[in-house]
């Protein structure tokens, strides 16, 4: 493949945190041009957050920040100065697509609102991630990832019946919902203008690709007047659904059974006589038992090599799988390594860094981060002389008025 799907369209990247960038990111590593504008006067909080290269705080050592935006170019433009909003138009009126997750009004403020660059480029693409769209009561609240979930009961439901919600441990929004909706709506547009010339208007509520992952208590909410609680690891129709021990500290292993079939394969290869139970033999009488089984399975396997049993298990067609850490996933799954999925890309201030794949492949050809993530405004004279008409001499003359910071 000689060319990256998306080689050629160009987009001036707003976005910073999570779920923008990460859209952004994923047109990056599939061959776009991704201008990332930024401010030292008002930094994505992202380059400041941990863990950092060697354990040294730096705005370019953010490992977080770095996995985020991959494959980008950045500059730094004062949006409170008109030359730096001027320096932006520019670089829009020749661009694909415009991308930002700020509250509605952010980015009139700015002087970069769609009817401002519609006029500027009729054929823009432009995509509003907020979090509850720009329409409506509550269109002014600020949220993140954590705050979308728990908007959108994702926490209530996550935890066991008896405590108190537990969560994701991440921000789920953040990670995979709301990019992956967003990256799919930019490439709707995209198809879309690439027939007909026109561009498009995207607003992405980021309530909303959250809420679509939850249809059954919402259903059963809105018809049945029925609210969904806490159930832990079960879910009906699956029986026994848990995570178990097995050799080693704090190293465990989920199964899910969904059929009286697998109920009799996991019976086999963990043996012993404290699942041999007729009773258990049909779903119905294994859920009436939950508990009994599931301590009746743990003692089985907590003297079991995990990776050992989980292939055995899948084997013979049951779901399972060990619980990994982030060097398993690393240095262990087999599956990752067999998709090239962690790539070492050299980075000017962190060295060889560990970058993430994409969560899909083509049959065409390898894709994935081209290049590590950018400095703080490392593309400024490069971006700004190639793509906005100024030369070395304005960037320098830019830079010490405070317009390129």
């Amino acid at each position: 493949m000689t060319e990256l799907p998306l080689t050629g369209v160009k987009v001036v990247d707003f976005c910073w945190i999570g779920a923008g960038s990460y859209t952004t990111k994923l047109l990056a590593d599939l061959g776009a041009d991704v201008i990332k504008v930024e401010s030292s006067k008002s930094l994505d909080s992202l380059r400041l957050a941990s863990p950092y290269a060697g354990g040294i705080k730096g705005v370019n050592r953010s490992g977080y920040f770095a996995d985020r935006n991959s494959s980008k170019r950045s500059i730094t433009i004062n949006m409170k100065d008109p030359r730096g909003v001027a320096i932006v138009h520019q670089l829009i009126r020749n661009c694909d697509i415009v991308a930002n997750n700020f509250r509605p009004g952010t980015m009139d403020k700015l002087g970069v609102g769609y009817q401002a660059l519609r006029e500027i480029n009729p054929s823009l693409i432009f995509i509003g991630m907020s979090m509850n769209g720009d329409e409506g009561p509550d269109r002014t609240m600020l949220g993140y990832g954590i705050t979308i979930a728990a908007l959108t009961s994702f926490l209530g439901l996550s935890g066991y019946p008896d405590r108190e919600p537990t969560g994701t441990g991440t921000n789920y929004p953040d990670h995979v919902p709301n990019p992956c909706h967003g990256a799919f709506a930019i490439m709707c547009a995209l198809r879309h203008k690439n027939r007909t010339g026109e561009g498009q208007l995207i607003d992405m509520a980021q309530t909303e690709p959250m809420l679509s992952l939850m249809p059954i208590p919402v259903i059963d909410y809105s018809v049945n007047g029925r609210t969904a609680g806490r159930n832990g690891n079960h879910l009906e129709g699956f029986s026994p659904r848990g995570v178990y021990p097995v050799q080693g500290d704090d190293r465990w292993i989920a199964i899910s059974i969904s059929s009286d079939e697998q109920w009799l394969v996991l019976r086999s290869i963990l043996g012993g006589v404290n699942l041999v139970n007729p009773d258990w033999e049909k779903e119905a009488g294994r859920k009436s038992a939950t508990g009994e089984i599931d301590r009746a399975i743990a003692a089985r396997t907590a003297d079991r090599d995990g990776y050992a049993l989980m292939q055995d298990l899948q084997a013979q067609g049951v779901t399972a799988g060990v619980v990994q850490n982030a060097s398993d996933l690393v240095d262990r799954d087999p599956q990752l390594k067999h998709r090239n999925h962690w790539r070492y890309l050299p980075h000017k201030e962190m060295g060889d860094s560990l970058y993430n794949g994409p969560p899909f492949q083509f049959a065409s050809g390898l894709i994935g981060p081209r290049f590590a993530a950018p400095l703080l405004g490392e593309h400024n004279r490069e971006v700004l002389t190639e793509e906005a008409g100024l030369d070395g001499s304005d960037v320098h003359d830019l830079v010490e008025q405070g317009v390129l910071v």
